[in-house]
């Protein structure tokens, strides 16, 4: 067994997609519209969805947004420099929440960037192997 994807619901599916690729650097990896359920999905990712978990985001055509609630917490994405990235994001429209630096109570490096639904990414810096 292997997670296969993770769902997301998005109020616009274009300006969703332009954050994913644009900022954040994933590849469109197949959508689909369902004229007869009035809904799209798009599949994004970093990689093939056979090799590496990918997110699903569905549209659905008469939702104009959502209510994230409390339960979710955040999508993290490794990166070689957290400060680095955080400085791309917004140089490509993202909106940062959390500066990179230090996590409470240890040494990770982290940051969390806000999609235009009001998700959460965090970007997890990895440890350089010596």
């Amino acid at each position: 067994m292997r997670i296969l994807h993770t769902m997301l619901r998005v109020g616009d599916l274009d300006r969703s997609l332009a954050f994913y690729t644009d900022v954040l650097g994933m590849k469109l990896i197949r959508r689909r519209d369902y004229p007869e359920g009035r809904f799209t999905l798009a599949f994004i990712g970093y990689g093939d969805e056979s090799e590496t978990a990918v997110l699903e985001l569905t549209h659905n055509w008469d939702t104009k947004s959502y209510e994230i609630g409390t339960g979710y917490g955040h999508i993290a994405i490794a990166v070689e420099d957290a400060y680095k990235a955080c400085e791309e994001a917004k140089k490509r429209g993202g909106k940062v929440t959390r500066e990179a630096g230090p996590m409470k109570h240890g040494t990770t490096v982290i940051a969390f960037v806000e999609d235009p639904d009001g998700y959460k990414i965090e970007f997890i810096q990895r440890k350089v192997e010596e």
